[in-house]
């Protein structure tokens, strides 16, 4: 499915989000905090737009998707960065690797979000972190009932006007509906083996920051 989505897949985003993906990256960036010569691993990095801000500072940033589509069309416009096809419930890296994990937009994707998530802790160093951007719950009621009728009425018409595959974000719509709330993430994460989890909201809850930490 994202294979066929990935010639448009950025801009696709950014119409959807009325621009607001931008601002959500800008926001994953500072809470990661990549710093010269760290290693960190940009899960479901798709053309790895994502992994640009980490690559930045200095840090080493593995761009790392299951969709080989996307991983082909990053490649095309980042030659420089080494892409890695892989499989977010069994990582291709060996144990205590990244300072940072981070995945914008993907979890919810992922066939078993929980191994997905003792994945991300496994291939992390001690004293390292994760960071997790996803779409979530709006905090306010009439707020989240607008939104539901934006998700499951508008975007697959305006999908259908920008994307190469307007039914893969019918998919999309629903999984958003289906995921669970910010409470329940972080539950999720704890059980994971993540400590200090804690979650920021952007955009009234649109979507949320979740993060942990690997105990040193």
């Amino acid at each position: 499915m994202f294979d066929d989505v990935a010639e448009r897949y950025d801009l696709t985003n950014d119409v959807l989000s009325l621009g607001q993906d931008r601002r959500w990256r800008k926001e994953v960036a500072q809470a990661v905090d990549a710093r010269p010569a760290q290693k960190i691993l940009d899960l479901a990095a798709g053309t790895a737009t994502s992994s640009l801000p980490f690559a930045r500072t200095g840090a080493y940033v593995v761009p790392c998707d299951f969709s080989l589509g996307m991983l082909q069309v990053g490649k095309k416009k980042h030659t420089w960065l080494p892409f890695t096809a892989g499989d977010a419930t069994r990582l291709p890296f060996r144990d205590d690797t990244f300072d940072a994990v981070t995945i914008s937009f993907g979890l919810r994707n992922v066939q078993d979000t929980d191994a997905a998530l003792r994945e991300m802790y496994r291939v992390t160093r001690p004293g390292g972190r994760v960071v997790i951007c996803e779409f979530s719950h709006p905090t306010w009621a009439p707020f989240r009932t607008v939104y539901t009728e934006y998700l499951m009425r508008a975007l697959p018409p305006v999908a259908r006007a920008v994307s190469s595959n307007p039914d893969a974000y019918v998919y999309l719509a629903e999984s958003i509906r289906a995921w669970p709330d910010q409470p329940a993430l972080a539950d999720r994460l704890r059980k994971a083996g993540w400590s200090k989890v804690a979650w920021r909201n952007l955009t009234g809850g649109v979507v949320a920051l979740h993060r942990g930490f690997k105990e040193s």
